[in-house]
């Protein structure tokens, strides 16, 4: 499969409160035909190449969420792309629409790899990417997506998922000899739309395929405790934890110190 890269929109540089020159774009590239846009962030204080991570939306899409993740991301010095899976434009609300949306890629896990190895392509042939260090993170839906890339053994250090649904489509399980990237999995530990079922099966599928995944559970957080646009009531089901969101940040820069050797 083949990623073509088809605009730049002019860059905009920002200043973090670290006094980083973070340089910031618009990318726009297909898939296939379907036309992407993607938002690429880096510290242009920082010479040559570098580390990268790659970071896959939750499921209303490409967000000020994912470019605040990634603006982060990149005051640590990385290079940074997050990737747009649903299309140009294609920013569904949530409930209803954003389900339906992301349905449509978790019930065709072929499209959703596609579409989440030409976000990869994107990252990768920058030029200020060391291809032998890569990562990948998402969250939600991004955090589904990023155990696929994990599935399917792409070329990548490691994935870290937040709060990530755990299941394989049929046919699309981890299989044993399939060279995956190390794995770290950040999960709220009453998260009711990831019941203990599909943990228990999810651990068993990478015991089974012989993966390095490390698997963290955050007492009393529930779905999407990273993202302060949940609200504060865990009673419904999804909510934001201060607590659980600073460690696994913490987590994730630990794993990537490890994986990327610094």
């Amino acid at each position: 499969m083949k990623t073509r890269v088809l605009v730049l929109v002019s860059a905009l540089v920002s200043f973090s409160s670290a006094g980083a020159a973070l340089v910031e774009r618009d990318v726009e590239y297909k898939q296939d035909g379907a036309v992407l846009e993607g938002f690429h962030v880096y510290d242009d204080a920082v010479t040559g190449k570098r580390p990268a991570v790659l970071v896959i939306h939750q499921w209303t899409g490409l967000s000020n969420y994912e470019k605040k993740r990634a603006r982060m991301l990149a005051e640590l010095g990385y290079n940074v792309f997050a990737a747009d899976i649903y299309g140009k434009g294609i920013r569904p609300p949530a409930p209803g629409p954003a389900g339906e949306q992301a349905g449509k890629f978790k019930g065709d896990r072929a499209l959703y790899r596609a579409r989440l190895m030409a976000g990869l392509d994107v990252l990768k042939n920058d030029e200020r990417t060391d291809p032998s260090k890569i990562a990948a993170i998402g969250y939600c839906f991004g955090g589904t997506g990023v155990l696929e890339m994990a599935r399917a053994g792409a070329p990548v250090n490691g994935v870290v998922s937040f709060h990530g649904g755990l299941d394989a489509g049929e046919g699309f399980t981890a299989k044993p000899g399939v060279k995956m990237p190390e794995i770290l999995v950040l999960h709220g530990a009453v998260d009711p739309y990831v019941p203990a079922d599909q943990v228990a099966a999810f651990k068993k599928e990478m015991t089974d395929a012989g993966a390095n995944m490390e698997f963290v559970a955050y007492d009393g957080a529930v779905h999407a405790f990273t993202q302060p646009q949940a609200g504060d009531d865990p009673s419904k089901g999804a909510a934001y934890n201060a607590a659980a969101d600073t460690k696994s940040w913490q987590a994730m820069k630990d794993f990537f110190a490890k994986i990327f050797g610094k």
